[in-house]
């Protein structure tokens, strides 16, 4: 997890970089050792070999939906073990996009008003100095315009793995701060605003937001590698790669794989493969499958990320390809693990992960080329 400010500058980097470096264009997996690598394959192995990370994987889906799958470098540095093929990883901020299904669901059933405030299902819930639940909106909550303060700076990183958090913890770490934009001003990505999504979600249908998730989304797609972790479970449940993390950014490279994930809960919390994410996302495009036509133009209607030319809408954000067009993701970094990739409108879609969240921007730019390479084949 981030810090706000060091996170925007993370995508607005990844976003307008990665399309102005090319890998050349997809090639099927090598059959032997005389084949040289594809292009996906090269930029995962020169993640390992020259940025540093333990592993990478990746799922690339084309058009047909048919998959292929990469991997790179190994998945437990203390064995020596292999990477396995599209493993289970923690997804970071991609739960926030989840999430969003799941309130914008509620605003199809008529249960959520988008334009109502936070007030209306929370009362009393978001006050601090600056700070009014009756000036904010769900809208605002989802695309990250509702100005209020991150509470994810704030948290001690190394003492996750063994700390659970109440969500309402969370926003009383958040709301200690003066927020620093008025509702509605600008786009500034703010984990808090999920937290609240989270609660309003709960709120409505008298359910655990993990319930809601799984019923209407992983069991309806059939997402088997997907879960939303219960209270108490740092475990990662199928084979995964190890996730690792340094204190510093020379540190050396600890195991951080299992953890208490509750301080990312509705923004961060979930665990899910590469192709389980490329199914997800490629049905959410799909009118009818996750979300009635209204509600999908609703969450594809985006505001700018600065100057980048990427757009977020409501829990999804809008990045542009080299070859023309846009793909619709999110992408996550929770300690341990660092996702990037999403789908477009045609069909295609790609995932990828690695397990360590760079200290240094520009190996996630070169992660998001390496997605940009896979979509532009």
């Amino acid at each position: 997890m981030r810090r706000k400010t060091r996170r925007i500058r993370h995508m607005a980097l990844a976003l307008s970089t990665a399309v102005a470096v090319s890998l050349g264009v997809l090639a099927v997996p090598a059959a032997s050792a005389a084949t040289r690598p594809g292009p996906v394959q090269q930029g995962l192995d020169a993640l390992v070999r020259s940025d540093g990370v333990p592993a990478a994987l990746a799922t690339v889906q084309g058009r047909d939906g048919r998959a292929r799958h990469y991997t790179a470098g190994v998945g437990n540095l203390a064995t020596g073990a292999k990477v396995p093929v599209d493993g289970q990883v923690r997804i970071g901020s991609n739960t926030k996009t989840f999430t969003a299904v799941v309130v914008l669901q509620l605003v199809a059933e008529g249960k959520v008003d988008l334009d109502a405030t936070v007030e209306t299902y929370l009362p009393g819930m978001v006050h601090g100095e600056g700070i009014d639940g009756r000036l904010v909106t769900v809208r605002q909550l989802l695309q990250h315009t509702s100005g209020l303060p991150e509470y994810e700076g704030l948290l001690d990183e190394a003492s996750l793995r063994h700390r659970y958090f109440e969500p309402r913890e969370l926003l009383d770490l958040a709301f200690q701060h003066k927020p620093e934009l008025a509702p509605g001003a600008e786009f500034s990505y703010s984990s808090t605003n999920y937290v609240l999504a989270g609660l309003i979600v709960q709120k409505v249908t008298g359910r655990p937001l993990a319930e809601e998730i799984d019923r209407r989304i992983v069991r309806k797609l059939g997402l088997r590698h997907t879960y939303f972790p219960a209270v108490g479970d740092r475990t990662i449940r199928e084979p995964h790669p190890e996730g690792y993390r340094k204190d510093s950014a020379e540190g050396p490279l600890g195991d951080f794989t299992e953890m208490d994930p509750s301080a990312a809960w509705a923004a961060g919390q979930m665990i899910s493969t590469d192709s389980d994410l490329n199914r997800f996302f490629t049905a959410l495009l799909v009118p009818g499958r996750l979300l009635p036509e209204a509600q999908l133009a609703q969450m594809r209607t985006t505001v700018p990320i600065g100057d980048t030319g990427a757009g977020a809408g409501l829990g999804i954000l809008s990045r542009p390809l080299s070859c023309g067009g846009v793909y619709w993701g999110h992408g996550g970094d929770i300690p341990g693990y660092e996702t990037r990739g999403g789908a477009t409108d045609d069909g295609r879609a790609v995932n990828i992960a690695v397990t360590t969240v760079p200290t240094d921007y520009d190996v996630t730019r070169r992660l998001e080329a390496v997605v940009d390479t896979a979509l532009c084949r």
